[in-house]
């Protein structure tokens, strides 16, 4: 198990095989997915963790497994992703929390700690979260994110607003 980063409450740790069931529960709740086209089945779970392995290797980054410290009980997933946006590779702090797991903070300590980790590790100047406008609970997570709305973007066919934080300059902090 390859840990990426922890939290007081939350390891964040690279997908494994086996994860998919658990990771099932998440992303196959028609409400949890409600913003996405349709909620993923058990083949496309599998897919998905496929998918954040060939990240890992090819850029370095990827959603990564998200474990409640206390029971190593996975409950999601959060993590930084390359994407590429009207033409611009960015990189993104995406989140999906299982649903029982909604109001208690863990998905912003998740993104809060990729938003650090992706700064400390990353070449970047900035960091993005793709949401559509109507899922409000995921643009609270963005905005305690500390991000702002950059612009609105349709990106693959769904209008979606581009969320953004930038790193803090060290002349920006002098001046």
């Amino acid at each position: 198990m390859t840990r990426i980063l922890e939290t007081e409450r939350l390891i964040l740790r690279k997908f494994l095989p086996e994860d998919a069931d658990a990771l099932a529960r998440v992303l196959s709740d028609p409400v949890t997915m409600k913003y996405y086209p349709a909620p993923i089945d058990r083949v496309g779970t599998q897919q998905w963790i496929e998918r954040n392995l060939r990240r890992y290797s090819e850029d370095g980054v990827g959603l990564w497994a998200m474990v409640l410290r206390a029971t190593g009980e996975m409950i999601g997933d959060c993590g930084i992703v390359r994407q590429q946006v009207e033409g611009e590779y960015l990189y993104e702090i995406g989140y999906h929390l299982r649903r029982d797991y909604w109001g208690q903070g863990l998905a912003t300590e998740a993104a809060i700690a990729c938003r650090e980790w992706g700064f400390a590790n990353l070449k970047v100047h900035r960091l993005i979260s793709l949401i559509r406008p109507e899922n409000v609970p995921s643009c609270g997570v963005a905005e305690r994110n500390g991000m702002t709305v950059w612009k609105g973007v349709d990106w693959r066919g769904i209008w979606h607003r581009v969320y953004v934080v930038e790193r803090a300059s060290p002349n920006k902090l002098s001046s």
